[in-house]
């Protein structure tokens, strides 16, 4: 079930209106575990035995380290964690990858395998669901946290609908404790909640899908022809949009979903396009993605701690998983070495130049050379094989052979216009959050904003496309 469908619509009403019947506190929570397994049983039905089982065997470790003090077992009972979880992670997402790079690798010694067919389906979320569970487990062996007081209150948290398909990437310490007291949304949060729907769904089905998706796809889907430079610029551009708006819609509904239900989630972006720098970019860019990576990743690799050459191949290190995370394809390795490239070499130049304040022209254009680099990455990003990342590439440098126009000039118009009005509004917003923007903007104009916004999503009736990340 995606968020952008009727069905998903009529799900959200019935569930909004139980959620408002006065009933036992354990019996709504039960209603909304089995509303969750419903939402996600909608997709693919079998699939919700994964869930399952990783529900039961986390709960269970979780518990066994508790009760042991003898280090052994509790790090065998977080290693039973870890081996369920990425092993299924493995099996699922990257078990094609691995034998089509073990069948390639054994060809070039000379050694010729044909592997039989790999058809095997992707969970939907599933790396979204392993990197929460995991956090479960590790933070309880870790001593962080201690682990949820029931079991339904831990089930809850790892199939909480909102969140279990493509995030936010929630912790059991955000969620859990908000599921052991009753909880009620209260006027407020039904208002600011389905304001954030509205304006989720806007970004996906109206931004994303209608506008500057199809002007993607006729650079990066191409079957022929070499586009020009301008095409491949605004394609990039476009990209950088659709990313964001479809990311960033999925996260601002799944946060209004929660919040229609009176639950809180952490935001999951924070105009990251007004970044100054590649820090500060992952300080603003599918957050709880970066706070889960630095956390479970970048400190356990030595983090600064070490010295800087331990720094730098923890960053390498950090970056190139985090690649590897968003899909099983060498083109998704080179985008994560790339930022783990631009966050060294950043760091190198603040040790070269420490003490030093650039002014308010300089940082702007630091924040524009990285908004450009930051689009070089995304070539890799949306390119399904290096050969299109190649030719793209080529095109944005001018260097082209027979290049012809792919992009007609009025849809290339529309995309460089949202794509400047999304630039342009994370940076007015760089400073600020969206709940007091609207909280200081005059009500009739907040009133037609919404009004704009839900007429422009009935009036596109798009195909109901599912989100980009749902891949991963």
């Amino acid at each position: 079930m995606i968020f952008n469908s009727l069905t998903f619509v009529v799900f959200l009403v019935l569930v909004l209106g139980v959620w408002q019947l006065p009933l036992p506190w354990p019996a709504r929570k039960i209603f909304l575990l089995v509303a969750s397994y419903i939402f996600y049983a909608a997709w693919n039905p079998p699939f919700v035995i994964l869930l399952w089982i990783s529900t039961v065997v986390d709960w269970f470790a979780a518990q066994a380290m508790v009760k042991s003090d003898r280090p052994l077992t509790r790090r065998l009972w977080m290693l039973a964690s870890v081996v369920v979880n990425l092993g299924m992670l493995a099996f699922f997402k990257y078990g094609q990858f691995l034998l089509d790079n073990s069948v390639a690798a054994a060809s070039s010694v000379g050694i010729h395998y044909q592997p039989a067919l790999y058809d095997i389906v992707l969970p939907v979320g599933i790396s979204f669901y392993t990197f929460a569970t995991l956090s479960y487990t590790l933070d309880v062996y870790l001593r962080r946290s201690k682990p949820a007081k029931n079991f339904l209150d831990y089930a809850l948290f790892v199939t909480f609908f909102p969140h279990l398909v493509a995030g936010p990437i929630m912790r059991p310490t955000e969620l859990v404790p908000q599921f052991e007291e009753a909880k009620y949304s209260n006027r407020r949060m039904l208002f600011f909640g389905l304001a954030l729907i509205t304006l989720g769904l806007f970004q996906k089905v109206v931004l994303a899908d209608g506008f500057l998706g199809p002007v993607v796809e006729k650079v990066y889907d191409a079957r022929q022809g070499v586009p020009m430079a301008l095409d491949a610029w605004v394609a990039t551009f476009a990209f950088a949009g659709q990313i964001f708006c479809d990311f960033a819609g999925y996260s601002t509904t799944a946060i209004g979903v929660a919040l229609c239900l009176g639950f809180a989630m952490p935001d999951n972006f924070r105009f990251p396009y007004a970044a100054i720098g590649f820090s500060d970019f992952w300080r603003r860019w599918h957050i709880t993605l970066s706070c889960w990576l630095r956390d479970y990743l970048y400190i356990p690799l030595g983090g600064n701690r070490h010295g800087e050459a331990r720094t730098y191949l923890a960053l390498m290190g950090t970056m190139l998983l985090g690649g590897l995370w968003h899909g099983a394809n060498w083109t998704f390795v080179v985008w994560g070495g790339l930022h783990g490239l631009y966050l060294s070499g950043e760091r190198l130049l603040k040790r070269r130049f420490a003490g030093f304040v650039p002014g308010r022209t300089m940082l702007g254009a630091i924040g524009a050379l990285t908004f450009l680099l930051i689009n070089i990455t995304w070539v890799f990003f949306r390119a399904k094989d290096f050969t299109i990342a190649a030719t793209v590439l080529r095109s944005m440098a001018g260097a082209a052979i027979k290049p012809v126009g792919m992009i007609a000039a009025l849809p290339m118009i529309y995309a460089s216009v949202i794509v400047a009005g999304i630039v342009t509004t994370h940076w007015a917003m760089r400073d600020k959050t969206l709940e007091i923007a609207i909280e200081r903007t005059p009500a009739w104009l907040v009133g037609t904003i919404w009004a704009a916004m839900a007429m422009a999503i009935v009036a596109e009736q798009g195909t109901g496309s599912a989100f980009i990340y749902f891949q991963f």
